[in-house]
């Protein structure tokens, strides 16, 4: 799983649309590695084999919980700081390709007059997206994770830092394309928008179900290309609602603008809600999610401590 693989929030270089991107360097010297293996001998009874695989594996467990609980915890601070400064999160995850900006480009220039939009952009490299959010009239911040295959809440914090988006702002999270690891890691957000396309076939959702789980709307993208491919649109929000029954499901063309009025009216009704009892609801969940992997985390290093 991501949470054990390595590609921590370390390397994240985070950059203001409009200025040059900072040049993040790694050294590492004196610091270096022998490894030989000509005159070391290895035997290992199959005893042994068995007891350091089941180590590794309950110690895969316990790291994996403790990176998402530290993770749940600075979700929970900002989606504290979000809900003080009256500003609306939307974490948009997708696989590469779906329309994730295009849409973004498009909402920005429909919505722009009636309220603040800014926007998080993430992606493992360049400065692209952002400044096509920058000239679409929105304020963004770039998140290069580099190796890394997705956004995490401390990337998120340190780009609300550095974004300091005004007081009611929209505010858009474009997550790194990648259905798999954005499905475990809260941003802070108030809902995870799924994008995809048409082009990407009507049994997504049973391929990627954490995704569709997590989520809590998925939009259909470029339907202006349904006489072109082999979709059904019905058929596959039948396969989303099978994993995830309360979702809501919206087809759009983000190019020609056919069905974003869904969009924008599903993105009002939330903001219509009352600020302080989905806040304090979704604070509450993020804390017990913590805790409880807190605990869970804590139960399996108990279990992988090797007997004295």
């Amino acid at each position: 799983m991501c949470a054990t693989c390595g590609c921590g929030d370390d390397g994240a270089v985070i950059t203001p649309a409009g200025q040059a991107p900072a040049h993040h360097h790694h050294t590492h010297e004196g610091h270096t590695h022998d490894h030989t293996h000509a005159d070391h001998d290895h035997t290992h009874d199959q005893t042994h084999d068995q007891a350091d695989h089941t180590h590794v594996h309950t110690e895969t467990v316990s790291l994996e919980q403790k990176v998402l609980a530290k993770n749940d915890l600075v979700a929970a601070e900002n989606r504290r700081w979000l809900a003080e400064h009256d500003i609306l999160a939307f974490n948009l995850t997708s696989s590469p390709g779906a329309g994730k900006t295009t849409l973004l480009e498009r909402t920005i220039r429909d919505l722009g007059r009636d309220r603040p939009i800014a926007v998080i952009e993430g992606d493992q490299e360049t400065l692209l997206d952002a400044e096509r959010i920058r000239r679409a009239g929105a304020r963004a911040v770039q998140v290069n994770t580099g190796a890394g295959c997705h956004l995490d809440a401390e990337m998120v914090r340190r780009a609300l830092e550095a974004l300091h988006p005004d007081r009611g702002t929209l505010l858009f999270i474009e997550n790194v394309g990648n259905l798999v690891c954005p499905a475990m890691f809260d941003l802070g957000e108030h809902s995870k928008v799924l994008v995809i396309s048409v082009t990407e076939g009507a049994d997504k959702p049973l391929k990627y179900p954490h995704m569709f789980a997590a989520a809590g709307v998925v939009i259909v993208n470029k339907i202006d290309l349904l006489p072109y491919v082999d979709f059904d649109v019905d058929v596959c929000a039948g396969h989303a609602r099978s994993i995830n029954p309360d979702l809501d499901i919206l087809a759009l063309s983000a190019t020609t603008g056919d069905g974003t009025a869904d969009w924008y009216a599903w993105i009002a009704d939330l903001a219509n809600q009352p600020k302080s009892d989905m806040s304090r609801e979704l604070v509450d969940k993020t804390m017990s999610a913590g805790v409880d992997r807190e605990i869970s985390a804590a139960q399996v290093g108990r279990r992988s401590t090797p007997a004295v």
